[in-house]
């Protein structure tokens, strides 16, 4: 699903279930010992999948630490992202050579919590989405917006080590492309995004790989 995305230069991994016999490498171990078995479960699987992606570009396993905000910190030349929510998890790589970034996201397709969309959207974008509500209906296009904002930050945060908050980035989808486009609304090494996106088995899922001539 994520792979359909992305371009060639990029590997993928994605499971829709936590396997049995997943193990974590030394330290990763003790960033989620006090986490609950759900947490852990997760966290595992997805760093399982992280080790599956790397292995297709010929890289070893390696501990997939947290780095400054929980990011992933990558072996020397890799770019990539994961991703997980319920039944779902998933994660993308790619070498510095082709990609200056990775970012992806899923989510369960869905309405968000009441009240979260006001926080995570401007006022231009909340009119966009209604208007695509109105030609398709059956995308939770606030639920799509949440979750592109977030690959959003996972290629620019790497890029920057700066927060970037929801309001500084606009976003707008074509649905006929399955694609987005986002503004960043702040000075930094790129003034726009531009990724894909998927709804099916239940996930909204999108996904933004960062041509390495942007960096």
């Amino acid at each position: 699903m994520i792979a359909r995305l992305l371009p060639a230069a990029v590997r993928t991994a994605e499971v829709w279930a936590d396997p049995a016999g997943v193990e974590l490498l030394p330290g990763e171990a003790e960033l989620v010992a006090n986490a609950v078995p759900k947490r852990q479960a997760e966290f595992a699987t997805v760093r399982h999948c992280a080790r599956t992606a790397l292995a297709e570009l010929g890289v070893a396993p390696v501990p997939i630490l947290r780095g400054e905000r929980g990011a992933p910190i990558w072996p020397a030349g890799i770019v990539g992202s994961m991703t997980h929510c319920a039944g779902y998890r998933a994660a993308a790589v790619a070498r510095s050579a082709d990609l200056a970034g990775v970012g992806i996201d899923a989510e369960p397709a869905g309405p968000l919590p009441e009240g979260v969309l006001d926080l995570v959207s401007l006022p231009a974008e909340r009119a966009h989405l209604a208007e695509l509500a109105a030609v398709r209906p059956d995308v939770w296009w606030e639920r799509l917006l949440f979750s592109a904002k977030e690959s959003v930050y996972k290629v620019w945060f790497p890029r920057t080590g700066a927060w970037l908050g929801f309001e500084e980035a606009a976003l707008t989808f074509d649905p006929v492309a399955g694609s987005f486009s986002a503004r960043i609304l702040r000075d930094g090494p790129f003034a726009s995004l531009h990724g894909r996106f998927a709804v099916e088995d239940g996930l909204v899922v999108t996904a933004i790989a960062l041509p390495a001539a942007s960096s």
